[in-house]
């Protein structure tokens, strides 16, 4: 019981810096804010011309429909970013590793496991507090301009945020383990927090990008986390426009926004892609248990040794 007052008490500190650092908060926010400028600025534009250019001469939908699904479009970009870019920023173990914290924890009565254990939790619970939050507002801006979503559709995003969280703070966590200097973590969060946008297809679909591109981003577990977000955003509103368009028109809008995904020419369902992000998190579940289980016996062994 003890201990997990410890545990309790390390995660509330480690949320707290998060916060309290207001540029380590900022740089989380990077990839999101990026990705609403985009949208505002020529994004929406690009998005509602190319739903547009899939719809039949003579055929019209109405514009509560056309923003549902562009917003959706954003909002599902948005989070899949945010689950991975928000989940490196926050994790306080390098930070506590450089400031030389990391050191006064090992000499008190606190195992080795929980301080560990507390900042994966804590990475987890503050990149949920973000992502949960952005999955509110797209709630409330797709109430505003068309909303479509059943409460099936609703549950789905948030367990698909949940998984995304634990892949990114898993990955994260197990990363930071192995770093140790704030010039490679921090170019490593930026690398992410650039790199991750066009890797996941969040700025233009992957559908747009040359086969070897989907080829490699077919392998990363974070692409199929990304086309499940996009289902379930779209699924609403999808099939509201299928009672006036036909089939072959909304496989060619799902297709071209990536509502769908081929594994080299073998479209992958939407069972699969769970098994895949489920699968990837229990593989990372295993590496980051072997990764602490010998980096605490280490440690113990420096402070016989001394």
């Amino acid at each position: 019981m003890k201990e997990f007052k410890k545990l309790g008490s390390l995660v509330e500190r480690n949320i707290k810096l998060y916060f309290k650092d207001k540029m380590i908060f900022f740089v989380s926010l990077i990839t999101p804010i990026i990705l609403v400028v985009l949208f505002l600025t020529f994004l929406g534009s690009v998005y509602k011309d190319t739903l547009l250019n899939n719809i039949p001469e003579g055929v019209l939908i109405g514009e509560k429909m056309v923003n549902a699904f562009t917003g959706g479009w954003l909002f599902s970009s948005i989070l899949t970013t945010s689950c991975i870019t928000v989940s490196f920023c926050s994790n306080m173990m390098v930070n506590d590793k450089i400031s030389k914290s990391i050191l006064d924890f090992r000499i008190t009565p606190v195992r080795k496991s929980t301080l560990q254990l507390s900042y994966t939790i804590s990475n987890f619970i503050t990149t949920f507090i973000i992502c949960f939050t952005a999955m509110i507002i797209s709630l409330l801006y797709l109430a505003i301009v068309g909303f479509y979503l059943s409460f099936v559709d609703v549950l789905l995003i948030f367990i698909d945020m949940i998984l995304a969280i634990s892949f990114g703070s898993l990955l994260a966590s197990i990363l930071s383990l192995l770093i140790s200097s704030q010039g490679a973590w921090s170019a490593l969060c930026s690398l992410v927090s650039s790199m991750y946008g066009f890797l996941c297809g969040a700025y233009m679909p992957l559908q747009s990008c040359g086969d070897g591109v989907r080829a490699v981003v077919s392998f990363f577990p974070g692409t199929y986390g990304t086309i499940l977000f996009r289902q379930h955003y779209m699924r609403g509103v999808l099939n509201e426009m299928s009672e006036i368009l036909p089939n072959e028109v909304i496989g060619s809008i799902k297709e071209s926004f990536d509502g769908t995904f081929s594994f080299f020419g073998h479209n992958v369902p939407t069972w699969a892609m769970y098994l895949v992000m489920i699968a990837s998190v229990m593989i990372l579940v295993g590496i980051y248990l072997c990764i602490t289980t010998l980096k605490i016996k280490k440690i113990k062994h420096l402070v016989n040794f001394k």
